[in-house]
């Protein structure tokens, strides 16, 4: 903890000025009730406040930063608090002594007209008070910058780390769809267009469009379903999709290729990897404020020497695991994978706020 640093310990003029301001005048009121006598009592504290001030001071910008905070020397630190206060003591006896009084010590049992080791105790244990007292005002209140930055670091690490989870669409598929369209062009087909425009607007979506941390429930489907006719494009009639959405849709929010993620992972683990045939179903049903999101995929074909694959542990679906955990609550998703030995399951219950 490093007291000399004045962005996160500093504590403004104004501040200190209020303090001892209103500690002044207790002081005055508490020993003149005590004395009788409030002209003396505001004499003494006038004499005894920029001793207990320096004190202060001492202790909270020097000793401890130096001693106690940085270097750990606690012996010395604690040898060079009470030196400071013994001297204090005697100066303060001194002052009040030739400046006010010959019984120094007005509030004490017996007439104080020279030191003793009772005066120096019981002055010593008072300027403690004071010392500790505005000590721990200050180490409570750089605790609680220190609290605060260390929360503003880590939310910007999460942003950071969220927004690089949200970049990692697989660049394999868009190096796919340029070259489906280099075919298409050199068939010269009338679909050429059609998926260049849909390239595009994917590309769009997932360049400018992902960078809060939430997108309506409306694009993000836009943006799945501009990401399924590509593939279409790609299988031909070997891929059958069934997309099916119940429920309004609109005014719902969610977190942006939070579920294109899990259409993605089911084309790489699914389709790429299967010949023939490829069936793979998605369900949408919004409820209230939830959305319920379904999506099956048949399971990659492994031959008999091959490990049973496990395609709940790919890249694409621990980043969406993360992603939940850093996006949302824990109450406020539910993520279930499982498989059986021809298709692969995923089911997520996940809150989507309204659109503000």
């Amino acid at each position: 903890m490093n007291f000399n640093s004045k962005q996160h310990y500093q504590i403004s003029l104004k501040h200190h000025i209020i303090f001892w301001s209103i500690y002044f005048v207790i002081t005055v009121i508490r020993w003149g009730g005590i004395h009788e006598n409030y002209l003396y009592s505001l004499k003494t504290t006038l004499i005894g406040f920029p001793i207990e001030m320096i004190l202060v001071y001492l202790n909270v910008y020097v000793f401890m930063p130096k001693f106690a905070f940085n270097n750990k020397r606690y012996t010395t630190y604690i040898v060079l608090i009470l030196s400071s206060i013994f001297l204090m003591v005697l100066a303060k006896f001194y002052l009040n002594y030739y400046l006010l009084s010959s019984d120094a010590w007005k509030e004490g049992l017996n007439t104080a007209n020279n030191i003793t080791l009772t005066y120096i105790l019981d002055n010593m244990i008072g300027e403690l008070y004071v010392i500790t007292f505005v000590t721990a005002i200050k180490i409570t209140l750089d605790l609680l910058k220190e609290q605060k930055r260390v929360t503003s670091l880590e939310k910007a690490q999460l942003e950071t780390e969220l927004l690089f989870l949200r970049t990692q669409v697989s660049p394999h598929f868009f190096f796919n769809t340029l070259n489906n369209i280099y075919s298409l062009a050199v068939e010269r087909s009338k679909k050429t267009q059609i998926i260049i425009l849909k390239l595009s607007e994917l590309m769009r979506y997932l360049l400018y469009e992902t960078k809060s941390k939430r997108q309506t429930l409306e694009n993000e489907i836009l943006c799945i379903q501009n990401y399924l006719d590509l593939e279409r494009v790609r299988h031909n009639d070997d891929l059958e999709v069934n997309m099916s959405i119940s429920g309004n849709i609109e005014d719902k929010e969610i977190a942006p290729i939070l579920l294109l993620s899990f259409i993605e992972n089911a084309f790489k683990h699914g389709a790429y990897k299967n010949i023939g045939k490829v069936k793979i179903d998605i369900d949408f049903s919004i409820k209230n404020d939830f959305l319920f999101f379904t999506i099956t995929n048949p399971m990659p074909a492994n031959s008999e020497h091959e490990k049973p694959y496990n395609q709940s542990s790919g890249i694409g679906l621990k980043n969406v695991k993360k992603r939940l955990a850093l996006g949302y609550h824990k109450n406020d998703y539910k993520l279930v994978i499982k498989n059986n030995k021809k298709r692969f399951f995923v089911k997520l219950r996940i809150r989507v706020a309204n659109a503000k």
